[in-house]
Formats: C-alpha cells, sequence, structure tokens
C-alpha cells in the first residue's frame, strides 16, 4: 500500500495539474470505486459535475481535493494498487479504468482512477466540525504525520512511553502517528538500530527523538526519489515509477548482507506482513523469566 511519500508526490502532480479547473463531466465506470459514497457514482457525478477542485491536500496516506466554497472534498484512498492519473483526453482507456473526470477548459487532459485490485477509491465528504485545515470528516481521527509542521513530538514521544505496545505496532498506528507503513517502519527501525518487538515503553526521550528523526530522515529521502515502487501499481499522476527501492536498507532484502555490519539480514512474519532487520544490529528485546 502507498506510504506517506508515495500519496504526497501524487498530491504534488495533483495540485500542478488539477487544481483550479472545473469539472465538466464524470464517468463512474466500477462500482466498487466509489462504494465509500453511500449514495452510489450517479450521485456522486451529479454532485462533482460544476464543481472547482482547490489544491490537493493531504494527511498520512490519505489525499483530497476541496471543492470550492462548499465545505466539501473529494477524499481519495489509494488502496493497493490506486492511482489518480492525468491522461490526454482521447488516450486510449487503461484496462483497470473505473472513474474518468473531465474539465471544462481546453488544457486536453483529464483525471483517472485506474485501480487493479479496486480496494481504493474516491468518496465525496463534509469537511470535518472545527478543522483548521479541512480535514474530511471520515478521517478525523488520523493523527498528523511527522512531515507536518504541526505535528508535536514532545506529545509523539509521551504517547510512545505510555502505550503498552511495541515500536512497530505504535510506528504503525495513524491514530499516534499516520503516515507510516511496513516499508517505512523497517528503514526507520534499521537506522535507529532498533527491534520492531522493542517495548516502546523501554524508549527513553532521546531514544524516541532520534527514531522520529530517522522517520523523517527516510521518508525525504523517499520523496526526493519519487516513492518507492516495487512494480507499476504505484506511479506518479504522470505514470511514472519512483525508485527509492533502490534505496531500500532493510525491506526487502532478506539473506542480503547488511550495509553496517555484513550480516544477512532476516525475515520474520508479523501481523500479516513481514519484517525485515538485521540480526546483530537490532537485537531482540530480552525475555523476562
Amino acid at each position: 500500500m502507498p506510504e506517506l511519500p508515495e500519496v504526497e508526490v501524487v498530491r504534488r502532480g495533483l495540485e500542478r495539474w488539477v487544481a483550479g479547473r472545473t469539472v465538466a463531466g464524470v464517468e463512474v465506470l466500477h462500482p466498487r470505486a466509489v462504494r465509500r459514497h453511500p449514495a452510489g457514482g450517479a450521485d456522486f457525478a451529479a454532485r462533482l459535475t460544476g464543481q472547482r477542485f482547490e489544491p490537493a491536500r493531504r494527511r498520512g496516506k490519505y489525499l483530497w481535493l476541496p471543492l470550492a466554497g462548499t465545505g466539501t472534498s473529494v477524499l481519495g484512498h489509494l488502496g493497493m494498487s490506486g492511482q489518480l492519473l492525468v491522461q490526454p483526453e482521447g488516450a486510449p482507456d487503461e484496462k483497470h479504468l473505473r472513474i474518468r473526470i473531465r474539465f471544462d477548459d481546453r488544457a486536453g487532459t483529464e483525471l483517472r482512477f485506474v485501480d487493479q485490485r479496486t480496494f481504493g477509491g474516491l468518496s465525496l465528504h463534509d469537511m470535518a466540525p472545527d478543522s483548521a485545515d479541512g480535514l474530511p470528516d471520515v478521517i478525523g481521527h488520523i493523527a498528523r504525520d511527522p512531515l507536518d509542521p504541526a505535528f508535536d513530538d514532545a506529545v509523539f514521544q509521551a504517547a510512545l512511553r505510555l502505550r503498552r505496545t511495541t515500536i512497530k505496532r505504535a510506528l504503525l498506528d495513524q491514530s499516534l502517528i499516520s503516515g507510516v507503513g511496513n516499508i517505512y517502519a523497517d528503514e526507520a527501525l534499521w537506522r535507529a538500530r532498533l527491534h520492531y518487538d522493542r517495548p516502546t515503553a523501554t524508549l527513553t526521550r532521546p531514544r524516541s527523538a532520534e527514531l522520529l528523526g530517522h522517520v523523517r530522515d527516510v521518508m525525504n529521502a523517499a520523496l526526493a526519489a519519487g516513492g518507492t515502487s516495487f512494480d507499476s501499481l504505484y506511479v506518479n499522476v504522470n505514470g511514472e515509477s519512483g525508485y527509492f527501492d533502490r534505496s531500500l536498507d532493510a525491506y526487502g532484502r532478506e539473506d542480503e548482507p547488511c550495509r553496517r555490519c555484513g550480516t544477512p539480514m532476516r525475515r520474520r512474519a508479523w501481523m500479516n506482513r513481514s519484517s525485515y532487520f538485521c540480526p546483530r544490529c537490532q537485537r531482540p528485546p530480552r525475555v523476562s523469566p
């Protein structure tokens, strides 16, 4: 699933190519693409037609396009394989095209939502009450992400100490810190020399601050590389893949030498996912007798 860097790359593309444009028409080609819009595809298309998009916004793995003057936004979630593509009008339809949005200008491009596995989708939502960021109400519980200027480091560090959990579980808790997924959690933990099962209560304030710094560093590096693409399912709005996969230090590197100490990296099953780590640099916590 795309994480913060990949979604931010898409957000920037939407801001460049879609912001300020008025919708002339909408085609919903698959009902699952609007399943989070209870009124259905026809209502989604009717309510969106004639509206003007404001610059795209993002929190964690979610992005949305506010509709000017309405207090309503188009919320997008990419799921496992969703793509928001800006394509020339008349370009051949993608095999898994789910929604087409046309504009009333003469720019010659349209916005397409393509989704092979149909886990993602678009939906219309009102702004959450008292939200200074215009956050859609259905994601009001999502915490700020570590690249957000308003992210409160001290609150995060205190919350870590109070949680009765392990560090990777905490990093993936979107109500605590948003945007971090399996890939960048493994990368940050490798950089911090922390095992994924380390109890959060054992982290000192300096260690949690160090970890947060590594989370930010790896996400900024991924952003600069256009995100991480292991296949053609994640691309930016122009259909281009990111190349941060070439710089990964932990994720996907089972049996390859640790870039720090040379020890073969290991993979362990973890919460229906995999965790990649160095058994020497990231020693597991001691089990109490």
